[in-house]
């Protein structure tokens, strides 16, 4: 295998990896081992897209118990 198809094959990453990252770090809480290793599997688009779109369901969740407490 050449070095172009390993690191290929690092960068194919689902979006469960991704989401659970995010999670994680939102939360402050994560093991050094799974902290390196998403380190070498992520680039830092996925994570900052995954980062804005946990930030828009963290708000829109938000809402929704406020105006279901509000009502």
């Amino acid at each position: 295998m050449t070095n172009n198809n390993i690191e290929q094959k690092q960068r194919k990453v689902d979006v469960w990896k991704i989401a659970k990252a995010v999670m994680f770090a939102f939360m402050g809480i994560r093991k050094k081992s799974d902290l390196e290793s998403d380190a070498e599997s992520l680039t830092p688009a996925q994570v900052i897209i995954g980062g804005i779109i946990g930030a828009i369901l963290f708000v829109l969740c938000v809402m929704l118990v406020v105006r279901l407490v509000v009502s």
